[in-house]
């Protein structure tokens, strides 16, 4: 009986665990998470354009490593937050599975890949923002 899985499978699974593997190394250290997430941020900025269909949720994304490393939300499964954070890294690191060297085509997979996590994580995404806007409610009263 032949195997269902492709040559490439195995490549891809190596690839996956490595970036996995740097997302765990990011929830462990506060400080890293933060340069990760500032060096994600600037890359969105600059490319905000050839992101906008994920804009928006590449941003709640970025907003909610944020707030769980800065230890103010943490109401979410860490699988989830691992992915997350995965998903950034992914973001983040230039030489990923298309390097962004390739203009125009660099940021396909990205959103691709964002797009996939948004796909798996929605529900806890719709938890954070429901957070948020209770956060952001509660100090708009208090500072009246």
């Amino acid at each position: 009986m032949s195997s269902l899985r492709h040559k490439g499978d195995d490549e891809v699974s190596k690839k996956s665990n490595v970036f996995i593997g740097k997302a765990k190394e990011y929830l462990e250290d506060k400080g890293k998470a933060m340069k990760l997430i500032r060096r994600a941020t600037i890359k969105a900025g600059k490319n905000k354009r050839r992101l906008r269909d994920v804009w928006g949720n590449l941003q709640l994304l970025l907003e909610l490593d944020k707030a769980w490393s800065k230890g103010e939300y943490r109401q979410i499964p860490y699988r989830s937050i691992l992915s997350i954070f995965a998903t950034i890294v992914y973001f983040a690191v230039p030489t990923d599975a298309i390097p962004d060297l390739f203009l125009g085509f660099g940021l396909i997979d990205d959103a691709a890949v964002i797009g996939f996590t948004l796909n798996l994580v929605g529900k806890d995404l719709e938890q954070f923002k429901k957070w948020k806007e209770k956060k952001n409610r509660t100090q708009t009263i208090d500072t009246k």
